[in-house]
């Protein structure tokens, strides 16, 4: 006789009522707590084709991956739902342990406080010891969920945080009209000052990247500096925001502060929208003023940024808040598609150089990897290497790494740009004023 199914009543009452959205999560909830991951992740996926932007369907998502090991579409996921300001702080402890695992103690760390800071039931005490975390004095006092007594004094040490990056944009593949556009906006103004002095134009500016993650931002940032031969810094969330009050702001003009000292210079924001996201949707006054003071540091309005180029990305473009997209600020907004076929190939041939490999062709595998990231290329490469590594360890004999294995790894990852686009899809038919995400939807319709 059959065992009965233990959900059966919640999948008949979700069955008869499709639009309960609570009852949804219920049933997908139930699901994974039963290891039924396949009909939990149906579940959260119903929910969020009634409403892509419902929060706790996100994150439940967002867990499933990680529960299965599928770290790429579980970093996806998160990046995009920390951004939203209703994110719940189970989230931002998520991405912490994610963060961890590959090694990025700092930014774990800040995305832990960040997490408890939203909810105080979010805490993880293994993963708090893991990151070595102490508590809070208690004496201190609090505003805005940050301690405004007490607290470091002066500027931050930026000793060491100036790089002077030798990848040229030779080693990028592919992104010709990226690379145009930023040679027309940072390079030639600094190679040709005289032509742009005699138009009157500054040397220096802002661009912002942004698409989906693990396609070359970064990369293609300190390649910029390669190719004028500039200073770099690069900037995370970790080296500006602070628990102290006022901290963040400090951190941050002594940032713009080592830039103009070093000048010509890359100043580098990653995950920006963290510290630019859109005030209306701001709860905290303390974050406003993080943003003001980041406005007030683009616009040069205490020294000259005369030399100082400011590159920034983010996977959530929409999180940003307009005052960035004026003139003079963040004036050129590109966007960095997945790498295409001859990037991709190009990509492969980077990650398998100085391996042993018999006549690979990249070309081939790299039309079998459509859409994939250079995150994702780099998980196909892995792959391929540690199934070589078990074959090697068996016979005792190292074997050459050959188009075969290659195109299995690649059949074994799924490309993570797809849920980034599901969610840009969203913002590029419903929320496109001006037709800012028009880039979006012209890759789309390839």
């Amino acid at each position: 006789m059959a065992t009965p199914d233990p959900l059966a009543g919640l999948i008949k009452a979700v069955q008869l009522s499709p639009d309960n959205l609570p009852l949804r999560k219920h049933l997908a909830e139930s699901f994974a707590n039963l290891g039924r991951f396949a009909e939990a992740e149906a579940e959260y996926r119903a929910v969020l084709a009634r409403d892509a932007q419902e929060p706790a369907a996100r994150f439940g998502l967002a867990r499933l991956y990680f529960q299965q090991s599928q770290t790429s579409q579980a970093w996806v996921v998160l990046e995009s739902l920390v951004r939203d300001p209703q994110a719940p702080g189970e989230a931002h402890v998520l991405l912490a342990k994610l963060l961890l695992r590959e090694g990025e103690v700092e930014r774990a760390v800040a995305r832990y406080k960040l997490g408890v800071e939203t909810d105080p039931a979010a805490a993880d005490p293994d993963l708090a010891t893991q990151l070595g975390i102490d508590q809070a004095p208690d004496e201190s006092e609090v505003s805005d969920g940050r301690i405004a007594v007490g607290g470091p004094e002066g500027a931050p040490d930026l000793s060491g945080r100036l790089e002077k990056p030798r990848v040229r944009f030779d080693d990028v593949g592919g992104m010709d009209a990226i690379k145009d556009e930023i040679r027309l906006k940072i390079i030639h103004p600094l190679k040709h000052p005289e032509l742009y002095q005699a138009y009157g134009k500054a040397v220096g500016g802002g661009i912002l990247m942004y698409g989906p993650p693990g396609c070359g931002k970064t990369h293609l940032a300190r390649a910029t500096a390669g190719e004028v031969s500039a200073s770099f810094i690069a900037v995370g969330i970790e080296d500006v925001l602070d628990m102290w009050l006022g901290s963040s702001e400090k951190n941050l003009h002594a940032l713009f502060d080592e830039a103009r000292r070093n000048r010509p210079c890359v100043l580098f924001f990653d995950e920006v929208d963290a510290l630019a996201a859109n005030r209306s949707d701001l709860r905290q006054s303390a974050g406003r003023m993080i943003i003001n003071q980041f406005l007030s540091e683009l616009d040069g309005a205490t020294a000259s940024n005369d030399g100082v180029l400011v590159l920034a990305a983010t996977n959530a473009p929409w999180h940003l808040d307009p005052a960035f997209r004026r003139p003079g600020r963040f004036d050129r907004i590109l966007f960095v598609p997945p790498p295409d076929a001859p990037a991709r190939a190009a990509i492969l041939r980077v990650l398998a150089a100085g391996k042993p490999q018999q006549a690979l062709d990249f070309d081939q595998v790299a039309k079998r990897a459509d859409q994939f990231s250079g995150a994702d290329l780099k998980a196909v490469v892995d792959l391929a290497v540690e199934a070589k590594l078990r074959e090697a360890i068996a016979s005792g004999v190292p074997k050459p790494l050959t188009t075969k294995d290659l195109l299995a790894a690649a059949a074994l990852v799924k490309p993570s740009t797809k849920e980034w686009f599901s969610t840009a899809r969203n913002y590029a038919t419903f929320a496109n004023q001006g037709g800012q995400y028009d880039d979006i939807l012209k890759y789309l319709r390839k």
